[in-house]
């Protein structure tokens, strides 16, 4: 019997991959901008593909793939009547690829983020914003996940209402925000004053997602992990961003004069990409402060994943691939290689 994510944290760190926005766009079944993931319905074959990919290389948790796909990101793109069947496929998809490995430990999380439509200036949007996340949090529950993560929000009080969508439907809650270049959130909270109003809330787990790279990320999570006494969470994106700009979605590429407006966000940030050991050392970093729900977001790929995996004490399926240049023709160490190869390997 699968342990619920409260006794596997207990225990110790547990891998959570998502990113799949990055993904889907990258291999051509997304559009940037949009960023709404009709792929599910559309080509669900490689939606769950890359469920696969994550869990052979070592995630704990099969992520729904329902970020963004809620009614106010339907609504722009005029399809608001494929909200249910979205979010449902998505949800089976998730389950059925946790039930291809039977033999692993794997948790499902249902998925809710930023509304958008929120306004602290418009009571309105409240209301709004509770039965978006109500709806969405009622078919997860209903499929049966092992958890929900409200994530990429930027507001407090908009994620004390997807706090309460989840914990009245009495599920197990990881939320996560978004934190803005200034440090803080937009409510002009401080990132420990804002987890701890989570978890005073009632909130499982709390931490951040999206926006920051490993090593922005890891400016603001002692912070966080001071100021409470739950569970941390910590799911940077796979990206180089800096002192001068913490976040990814306001980033420049020195080297490169080509860009459409000169914003490397979303599709043009290759050159700023973290390699599979840096988000190594951002796992083990998380996991000695005791930052136990330990992940990777947008522009994520398996090898990060696998890295993490390893870098934790783990070696997943698909270790059986792991790298080992002793082989290599040039730069391989192996008895049998041939001496002009390896004498060159330098000048090659």
């Amino acid at each position: 019997m699968t342990k619920d994510l409260m006794t596997r944290l207990n225990e110790g760190p547990i891998l959570c991959a998502e990113g799949y926005l990055f993904a889907m766009e990258r291999r051509g079944y997304l559009q940037a901008g949009a960023f709404v993931p009709e792929v599910v319905l559309e080509h669900p074959e490689v939606v769950t593909q890359l469920h696969r990919e994550f869990i052979r290389a070592g995630s704990d948790v099969v992520q729904a793939f329902t970020y963004y796909g809620h009614r106010e990101k339907l609504r722009i793109i005029g399809k608001e009547n494929l909200l249910e069947p979205l979010q449902k496929n998505a949800l089976k998809i998730a389950k059925d690829a946790r039930d291809e490995f039977k033999d692993l430990d794997l948790l499902v999380a249902g998925n809710v983020a930023n509304t958008n439509v929120y306004d602290p200036n418009d009571k309105k949007s409240n209301i709004e914003c509770q039965k978006m996340f109500e709806e969405q949090v009622g078919w997860a529950k209903d499929a049966g996940v092992d958890f929900v993560i409200a994530e990429t929000i930027t507001w407090v009080e908009e994620m004390k209402i997807a706090l309460k969508a989840i914990k009245d439907a009495g599920l197990i809650a990881v939320c996560n925000y978004a934190f803005r270049s200034a440090g803080g959130l937009r409510d002009g909270i401080s990132p420990g004053d804002g987890c701890k109003i989570l978890e005073d809330h009632g909130a499982d787990v709390v931490g951040t997602n999206c926006f920051r790279g490993p090593e922005m990320t890891m400016k603001i999570l002692p912070e966080i992990r001071k100021a409470v006494s739950c569970h941390v969470a910590a799911l940077p994106v796979p990206y180089r961003t800096t002192e001068q700009r913490p976040g990814f979605l306001n980033q420049v590429d020195e080297g490169c004069d080509c860009i459409p407006g000169g914003n490397a966000f979303p599709v043009a940030l290759d050159n700023l990409y973290c390699n599979r050991f840096e988000m190594a050392e951002f796992a083990k970093q998380c996991s000695n402060m005791k930052v136990n729900f330990i992940g990777i977001c947008c522009g994520a790929e398996p090898h990060h994943v696998r890295e993490m995996a390893v870098a934790l004490g783990r070696k997943p399926i698909a270790y059986k691939y792991y790298p080992d240049m002793s082989k290599h023709y040039a730069h391989g160490t192996d008895s049998t290689l041939k001496k002009h190869n390896t004498d060159a390997a330098k000048t090659l």
